[in-house]
């Protein structure tokens, strides 16, 4: 695989499904993206203990967490968990379904994810992460790397954020995706966690000048493309979250700017949404609802007469029990005739 790191789409609950990883593929062929994701205890409950399901509807489920479209790759699939045991089986499954590399989870903030003892909170323990991350290495041949914060709470100095990287590449770790902003475990939620402790890109650059080898993305902040060309000159990449998904069609230049790839012109409006009738044919033959895909649609039209009017009429038949493919095919038409 080649360095497509240099621009990712951060790892995003309720964003980063099947269905918005297709619809940047339309926009950059070449950026890597990331599953939602996937706590490992979950897995290990489904292949090892099952609840009594059977073997169909076994499969059923680890498809629903697990499985993508081979148009989706690169793609790496992101874990939660706290036991380099049940880490390093999800790891194997990785490997089996076909993802391009694992990334552990260690920046999510949330109440619910620090009650199983994973995400933001295991900053506080960094030999258990390089335990974790050296069981995942040990289970495959795919790079496993780790997305953190750069501390959590009072224990968000320099010497701290220095200390915990390098513990965790002792473990063995493939990269490091930083994001610039501690997280407050107690007082603020996972929304509040992105926008209010500040942006300190400086550690991050810190970080990469004194650890040179050491491959470092950086996370946070990143509204544009310019911004991102400009990091790059400092970081071995960088990753953007909320940006990509409000905006998606801000990113379209990307291939070209980036990854020196001009063969294809930067998406339309139009196109991503033409793009996407193929999936929503299988998705819909397969009893899924249109509205899975379209809702990540919303943002694809926007600062143009209209948009709000088209985005209403999607949402308004996207929604409709029976919908199908059709809807995408009307939607893109009327963009299309709009030079959108």
């Amino acid at each position: 695989m080649q360095e497509n790191y240099r621009f990712s789409v951060a790892p995003m609950l309720d964003c980063t499904d099947r269905h918005f990883r297709l619809l940047m593929r339309q926009i950059t062929r070449h950026g890597l993206l990331y599953s939602e994701m996937v706590v490992a205890r979950a897995l290990h409950h489904i292949v090892r203990e099952g609840g009594g399901a059977g073997q169909d509807e076994r499969q059923r489920r680890l498809e629903r967490l697990l499985g993508f479209d081979p148009e989706e790759r690169p793609l790496a699939l992101q874990l939660g968990g706290d036991d380099p045991v049940l880490l390093a089986e999800a790891t194997r499954l990785a490997h089996t379904w076909g993802y391009d590399e694992v990334n552990l989870n260690i920046g999510c903030p949330s109440e619910k994810v620090q009650q199983g003892r994973f995400g933001a909170c295991l900053m506080a323990e960094p030999q258990r992460v390089a335990d974790c991350v050296a069981a995942m290495v040990a289970a495959s041949s795919l790079p496993v790397t780790v997305k953190h914060r750069i501390g959590i709470d009072a224990r968000d100095s320099y010497e701290e954020l220095l200390a915990f990287v390098d513990c965790v590449a002792t473990g063995g770790a493939a990269r490091f995706a930083v994001h610039a902003r501690k997280a407050w475990l107690e007082g603020l939620d996972p929304k509040q966690n992105r926008t209010i402790p500040p942006l300190r890109w400086d550690l991050v650059q810190r970080l990469k000048r004194e650890r040179p080898g050491l491959t470092i993305e950086l996370n946070g902040g990143l509204e544009a493309l310019e911004p991102c060309i400009e990091q790059l000159q400092l970081f071995d990449g960088v990753m953007v979250g909320r940006a990509a998904y409000a905006h998606p069609l801000r990113w379209g230049a990307v291939d070209a700017a980036i990854f020196g790839d001009a063969s294809r012109p930067p998406a339309l409006a139009s196109t991503v949404v033409c793009g996407l009738v193929p999936h929503a044919e299988r998705w819909c033959a397969q009893g899924g609802r249109l509205w899975a895909i379209a809702r990540h649609l919303v943002h694809v039209v926007e600062g143009v007469s209209g948009a709000r009017h088209w985005r209403a009429e999607l949402t308004r038949a996207a929604g409709a029990a029976a919908a199908g493919p059709e809807v995408l095919e009307k939607a893109a038409r009327q963009l299309e005739e709009r030079g959108l």
